[in-house]
């Protein structure tokens, strides 16, 4: 604890913010043209098959994005829309692809009822 005379001479300091998204540059949504649609295994004790895409964004940056949902017809020059997000158990995947916009299309195996936004799903 800092006495009454050190405050007098120095201030306080505010913790800076860290910034964990750079690539989207303080914007919500950035869009971004597929390079490489992969998978890949997610970190124990998980076990699965992601389905990932490494994204050149408008800004000439170079993301890997988690594509989320069942299914997609996403392929190289894809074109889509990345947000915010990380994949828990993806390490370095801090993106997300947003569902029905662009060539990103929302089509879904089932009929899906709860967290239909996330996915792009129309109600009913």
């Amino acid at each position: 604890m800092a006495t009454l005379n050190q405050l007098v001479s120095k201030k306080r300091k505010k913790k800076a913010h860290k910034v964990r998204l750079k690539a989207l540059e303080s914007c919500p949504y950035k869009r971004g043209v597929c390079i490489k649609v992969t998978t890949t295994k997610p970190k124990k004790p998980n076990s699965a098959i992601r389905k990932i895409a490494k994204v050149v964004l408008s800004n000439k940056r170079k993301v890997t994005v988690a594509i989320p949902g069942i299914g997609h017809s996403l392929q190289e020059h894809s074109a889509i829309i990345v947000r915010g997000g990380r994949a828990n158990d993806l390490p370095g995947v801090r993106y997300k692809a947003v569902r029905g916009k662009l060539d990103f299309i929302n089509y879904e195996s089932f009929g899906r009822k709860n967290r239909r936004s996330k996915y792009g799903v129309k109600k009913g």
